[in-house]
């Protein structure tokens, strides 16, 4: 008996599983499989999610230009068979808003943000739970510009939004909190963002587990709360585990392990250990340098923190 191949959708929602766990490797060849077969590479029902799919994974790799390639190549598809105005484009337009934040192209993220929240609010209506997402991007955006004081009303509106969902999505609501907290610690509320991070720490490591990415991100997070309110013991501690973490997941060139390493050196600073705190500064600036480029805000921010090392 001849097995049957699998179906293209089959392999997209194959490619999609990879991906959610961080296995990127599988995914793109999955998703590159789809674009380049006869039976699908026209076929705009597998080439759209398949390369708005192979964009997610090479973003989140820092492969920053070939994920903008795919993406708005994928848009522009959209655009000609379901609409301009239709859901898919107001999400993928998000997608382009979350790439663009990461090339540090914040006012091209806010213009994306704003065109997807346009189209998805008269798709969806005011107060639809799934809006959810784009204001958790819209207040990333503001973190991410240091606009704190707006950021604060869009992440807490993206929490109120998260737990209208039916059914109930428990793992998303902690994603907001968790972006929340990051802001409430830049407006120094760090009694209210402390047991958030502890919370959403606790909740990732028993869903995803102890290596988890998003584990990463809020124990870095806990840890400059902790250093802010004098805990460098156990600060440090944490700084380093969010490093190991993001090491074995992303890889140790990745510009999410330079940013932990940035404040991992501003902390070994701030107790006398000037020269690791050089060593890590130095490390956090090459990976910026090599995965971001000079002018990156990231790159600036870290460049500033070591050309600033041991100066009163």
């Amino acid at each position: 008996m001849t097995r049957k191949p699998p179906q293209p959708a089959d392999v997209i929602q194959a490619a999609y599983a990879h991906l959610d766990v961080g296995e990127h490797a599988r995914a793109e060849a999955l998703f590159q499989r789809v674009l380049r077969e006869k039976a699908t590479r026209d076929d705009p029902r597998y080439v759209i999610p398949a390369l708005r799919g192979l964009s997610t994974s090479l973003r989140e790799r820092a492969q920053y230009d070939r994920a903008e390639a795919a993406l708005v190549r994928a848009l522009e598809l959209a655009r000609k068979v379901v609409g301009r105005g239709s859901s898919t484009v107001g999400w993928m337009l998000n997608d382009l808003g979350v790439l663009h934040k990461a090339q540090g192209r914040y006012a091209d993220a806010a213009r994306r943000y704003a065109l997807a929240l346009r189209i998805l609010r008269a798709r969806l209506g005011e107060d639809h739970p799934m809006l959810a997402t784009l204001f958790h991007n819209l207040g990333g955006l503001e973190h991410a510009r240091g606009r704190y004081a707006r950021g604060e009303p869009l992440a807490r509106r993206s929490v109120v939004l998260r737990r209208r969902a039916d059914p109930p999505d428990p793992h998303g609501v902690a994603i907001d909190q968790a972006a929340l907290a990051g802001i409430l610690d830049e407006l120094g509320k760090y009694e209210e963002s402390e047991p958030i991070y502890r919370d959403v720490i606790a909740r990732f490591e028993q869903t995803l587990g102890r290596d988890h990415y998003e584990v990463a991100v809020n124990l870095n997070n806990l840890a400059g709360v902790r250093a802010a309110r004098g805990d460098l013991d156990e600060a440090e501690r944490l700084f380093r585990r969010a490093i190991a973490i993001k090491e074995k997941r992303l890889g140790r060139g990745h510009p999410e392990v330079a940013i932990t390493l940035n404040n991992l050196g501003l902390l070994l600073e701030d107790r006398g250990q000037l020269a690791a705190a050089r060593r890590a500064l130095a490390r956090a600036l090459r990976i910026c340098e090599r995965s971001l480029g000079a002018r990156h805000p990231t790159t600036r921010v870290v460049r500033a923190s070591l050309a600033g090392l041991g100066r009163p």
